[in-house]
């Protein structure tokens, strides 16, 4: 079961060096309302791409998915265009798959599913406590496709000094079971590239395989095209990068198969005992 790799950027060069490499969906990441506020002070990503982005992107690109994530729900302003009509724009632009921010409310995502209507994938993004405290009337909501569970603006809103608390006290443990018992498929945080990070990340991946995550975001420091400008080097970074990430996830499948194994013959010697 490997992870779904997604990388966030509306160039296509950029696109196409990192669906070459294995990377599954090139993330075209629209949210700007409300999120420099709330990020005031953090070195997080703030991108503000375009519906333009998404069509350039779309035709960049051949397998990869072309996620999008578009602004939480809002009504029409004099500066932007309601929440239906952004949706509408994204599908038409070519959007595979739209992510919801910043949910307060399970009636948000109702919205956002009737808006979306099932014309592509729909993946409501788990970042608030209200969204936490909503979330088993957002499971039951017909035509949740994926969940995603957001650590940076979730750890803001719980009041954490590092967003992998949440991952160390059961809090995306509960969120991750919750979504399996439904059958939805889920992922949560993102990782750099293996060895670094405050928290290296293979301790993530591997975080992800216990908890039978579908997906992750490659950070914004697994590849840094703001800082690393030479398209070989950016090239070798993603064909190294991912092919790390995909020998660790390997080893964690080797592991798995194992403990899977051992489920399957305890289960039978069981059943032998009970019927002789």
């Amino acid at each position: 079961m490997a992870l779904k790799l997604m990388y966030i950027t509306n160039q296509p060069q950029i696109a196409q060096i990192a669906e070459s490499s294995g990377v599954d969906r090139i993330f075209v990441d629209m949210e700007y309302i409300g999120k420099a506020k709330r990020q005031g002070g953090l070195d997080s990503v703030q991108n503000h791409h375009t519906i333009e982005d998404i069509r350039i992107i779309k035709k960049a690109v051949q397998s990869a998915e072309v996620l999008v994530r578009v602004n939480p729900i809002h009504e029409a302003t004099s500066d932007y265009t309601s929440s239906k009509e952004e949706i509408d724009a994204a599908i038409n632009a070519g959007a595979d798959i739209v992510m919801l921010p910043y949910i307060t409310s399970a009636k948000q995502v109702e919205d956002f599913l009737q808006y979306v209507d099932g014309r592509a994938k729909a993946m409501p993004l788990i970042e608030t406590p209200q969204s936490v405290e909503a979330f088993d009337e957002i499971l039951s909501l017909p035509g949740v496709d994926e969940i995603y569970i957001g650590l940076n603006d979730l750890s803001l809103g719980y009041h954490k000094k590092f967003m992998f608390e949440l991952l160390a006290d059961g809090t995306v443990e509960g969120l991750c079971l919750k979504s399996k018992l439904k059958g939805i498929p889920y992922g949560f945080g993102g990782i750099a590239s293996l060895g670094n990070g405050m928290l290296p990340s293979e301790y993530i991946v591997r975080e992800h395989y216990r908890l039978g995550s579908t997906c992750a975001i490659l950070s914004r420091s697994f590849c840094n095209v703001e800082k690393v400008q030479h398209i070989g080097v950016i090239s070798s970074t993603f064909i190294d990068g991912v092919r790390a990430i995909r020998d660790l996830e390997a080893e964690c499948e080797r592991r798995m198969s194992y403990f899977r194994e051992n489920e399957k013959i305890v289960a039978q010697k069981v059943r032998m005992i009970c019927e002789g």
